[in-house]
């Protein structure tokens, strides 16, 4: 009789453990169903990039004096530089100037070493086509400036909470929508 009596406690206990293991969970849960959701609806809700974000090169062809310091300094030596030795005036003349960015790695390096800042970072991201071929860019498509994501007025932009606080000095939620 006493070991029937022991089972029916030690079974009484395990179904007391479940019931606690199982409220539990539902309160998990019912804590996540408070929350806003994280994903955000990419073509009209865009996030603001950091200020170090390395996007789109932007190329400004007057300034260049075609060194090849960026090809030289490139680790896959990507940049395609075509210049014409002037034998009167003995300086390079820009003829052509290309990147393609199916095959860069956005490493910066290029901006960095580059001696006249004829290159610098751009905050655009959107650079998927459909043919790999349109990734290649000439010195007119490197040249045209972004619009950035805050002047935008046809989507939502989405702060970042490292970029943005509030007046308190309280960082706002990463979810924090602001036009």
């Amino acid at each position: 009789m006493f070991p029937m009596v022991t089972g029916f406690i030690n079974y009484g206990q395990q179904t007391v453990r479940a019931a606690r293991y199982i409220g539990q969970s539902f309160m998990i849960t019912l804590s996540h169903a408070n929350r806003l959701p994280v994903t955000i609806q990419y073509p009209y809700e865009k996030l603001i990039t950091s200020e170090r974000f390395r996007g789109r090169i932007h190329f400004e062809f007057d300034k260049c004096i075609a060194c090849e310091v960026c090809v030289r300094v490139c680790p896959i030596d990507l940049p395609v530089v075509d210049w014409k030795l002037e034998t009167d005036i003995r300086k390079k003349r820009l003829l052509n100037y290309s990147i393609d960015f199916g095959i860069c790695i956005f490493c910066g390096n290029c901006v960095e070493y580059c001696p006249t800042n004829c290159l610098s970072m751009t905050e655009e991201y959107e650079l998927s086509t459909y043919d790999r071929h349109e990734l290649n860019y000439n010195q007119i498509a490197l040249g045209r400036l972004p619009m950035p994501v805050i002047g935008d007025y046809t989507i939502r932009t989405i702060m970042n909470s490292t970029q943005i606080t509030k007046a308190a000095g309280k960082p706002l939620d990463p979810r924090t929508i602001t036009n």
